[in-house]
């Protein structure tokens, strides 16, 4: 099988984009971000989010230290859930390039759980430890799941009741818009997120995410803060300009909604050969529980992860390019395996 389900970023280039980036790959343009295409980005985010200051990265990591970095303040630290990328899947990059703990709190479902956030407030009386002074979350979850609209105000509330700031990382926010069936401003800045981290990576660019400011004061001197922390693009208008078609001609949408569609069926196709589906599918996230004697073969025929062993839990992840007439390969052959089990 050549298409994967072990992750969105083993998907291509969505080709409108990748025609887009041809098409500016003429002649010369100013580096660092001072090229047209860039400034035409940058209208096409507040096109979505209003009056906002917006500066391209490379990746997802960056982007998330990045704006947490810009976030902190004396002794500032981070509370986020356990299952948080910031925390289980960067390499402790957030730490070390911040200098901020991180404090990871139990999780219900992929979702931070307030209560247990409730806790390090005190800490806020006391010089003896870190100040809670951001609240991360990650939309979507590290689990698949999706934060409703209320979760997220609810959130935003306890943060600015605080004295907290508030932070998504929104990797997968296209994926969650398409599910919740809203924009991303109003899962953003309309419930109290003072930074965003857009995702385009993992629906269909070659590379890229934009932080959003809706705090603007977060922003003051965030270009030197960028060049500091290693990602800012001298060939920016490559980065940027993916964003342009990606916004204006609703490629997000279009994109995270065929992914969505696709583990939607891909669960129910699973859950007719008796598979147990461990998560609700919201986006395009699926965990099940496999045959242990199946995994090793279907995963040579089609790459997956596993994502807990001694459960023989899976992950299975669909990307933008994503078809049904791939799901039913890979049904085919798990049907195959399964036989006389």
């Amino acid at each position: 099988m050549k298409k994967s389900l072990a992750s969105d970023n083993c998907s291509g280039v969505h080709p409108k984009i990748l025609e887009y980036i041809v098409e500016i790959n003429n002649g010369h343009c100013p580096a660092y971000g001072e090229d047209s295409y860039t400034s035409q980005a940058v209208e096409e985010v507040k096109n979505y989010f209003g009056d906002v200051k917006a500066y391209f990265v490379y990746n997802g990591t960056g982007a998330n230290v990045l704006a947490l970095d810009a976030m902190k303040g004396k002794a500032s630290s981070v509370i986020c859930a356990d299952t948080a990328h910031i925390f289980s899947d960067e390499t402790g990059a957030p730490s070390k390039i911040t200098g901020m703990q991180l404090f990871p709190v139990q999780n219900i479902n992929g979702k931070l759980d307030l209560e247990a956030v409730k806790k390090y407030v005190s800490y806020k009386n006391s010089f003896h430890k870190p100040n809670p002074s951001i609240i991360s979350i990650s939309q979507t979850t590290e689990t698949g799941t999706v934060y409703s609209l209320e979760e997220i105000k609810e959130i935003g509330k306890f943060a600015k009741e605080n004295g907290m700031l508030f932070h998504m990382d929104g990797a997968r926010i296209s994926n969650a818009a398409v599910s919740l069936g809203c924009s991303f401003k109003e899962m953003t800045s309309d419930l109290g997120v003072d930074v965003l981290c857009l995702g385009g990576t993992k629906n269909g660019l070659m590379m890229g995410e934009v932080i959003v400011f809706f705090n603007e004061e977060l922003a003051e001197n965030f270009l030197k803060l960028r060049k500091q922390d290693l990602q800012l693009n001298s060939k920016m208008r490559f980065l940027s300009a993916q964003f342009i078609p990606y916004l204006r001609n609703n490629i997000w949408y279009e994109s995270a909604k065929n992914a969505n569609d696709m583990a939607k069926y891909l669960s129910e196709e699973l859950k007719k050969n008796g598979i147990i589906i461990v998560n609700k599918v919201e986006a395009n996230t699926i965990f099940a529980i496999l045959p242990k004697q199946i995994i090793k073969p279907l995963q040579e025929f089609c790459h997956f992860h596993v994502w807990d062993e001694d459960k023989n839990e899976v992950r299975f992840v669909t990307s933008f390019d994503i078809e049904k007439n791939d799901i039913d390969l890979f049904i085919s052959k798990l049907k195959s395996l399964t036989e006389g089990i």
